[in-house]
């Protein structure tokens, strides 16, 4: 993929191929830049922008076939085949990750699961028996796992995210509240919905602004 390519346009790739998942489901062929972006809350221009980047797939006036651009990109984002991930961390936010079924359904597949916890060894969450984090890099080099998912505290994040690199994982979904440090060949995607609640909060604080508090004078 040419380098040139602005990362906030790969982001928002997966946001049209799942639009377009939608409009297919419900019987609609074609659809043009200016549905697309009402739907996406987008520009029509913004969306042939974006889409220029990687090829030709509408005719003017016409629109896009929508099964068409939607194979293409999930072609293009590397969804025609199943991602094989592991997961470090069993507390309660890796056991809700594991008894998940939304990854499975989009092609990524966890098949190994991992703690540092002796109580938490050999327990089956998920349907997968925890591992120890020492058999972090016998499992990865075996079972062929190309993501690893970082769901510890903080304090022990680097750490893992250091053990998954020396195992040769290039991909990483980040839990864990901290700056990850990796190589430039790794691609690391944060998820932390605290630090999303706090950019929401910067455009509610005027809107739910407290009441200025009242001085009553007291004769």
């Amino acid at each position: 993929m040419p380098n040139e390519i602005p990362e906030v346009v790969i982001l928002r790739l997966p946001l049209y191929a799942r639009v377009l998942a939608q409009l297919e489901s419900q019987g609609i062929d074609v659809v043009s830049s200016q549905m697309l972006g009402d739907l996406l809350q987008a520009t029509p221009a913004q969306i042939r922008k974006d889409l220029s980047y990687f090829g030709r797939f509408g005719k003017q006036g016409r629109g896009y076939n929508v099964h068409y651009l939607q194979q293409e990109l999930r072609q293009i984002l590397g969804l025609n085949r199943t991602w094989i991930m592991a997961l470090v961390g069993v507390g309660q936010l890796g056991s809700a990750i594991l008894s998940y079924g939304g990854f499975q359904r989009q092609g990524f597949q966890i098949v190994a699961a991992f703690d540092a916890d002796p109580a938490r060894t050999g327990t089956t969450v998920g349907g997968l028996v925890i591992q120890s984090v020492a058999e972090l890099q016998e499992t990865v080099r075996t079972r062929g796992i190309e993501i690893g998912i970082v769901a510890v505290p903080a304090a022990h994040g680097q750490e893992v995210v250091d053990a998954l690199v020396a195992c040769g994982i290039k991909g990483i979904l980040n839990y864990a509240p901290f700056q990850v440090r990796v190589p430039r060949n790794v691609w690391v995607r944060d998820i932390d919905p605290v630090v999303a609640l706090q950019s929401m909060t910067y455009h509610l604080k005027g809107v739910y602004a407290p009441p200025r508090a009242m001085s009553v004078a007291v004769e």
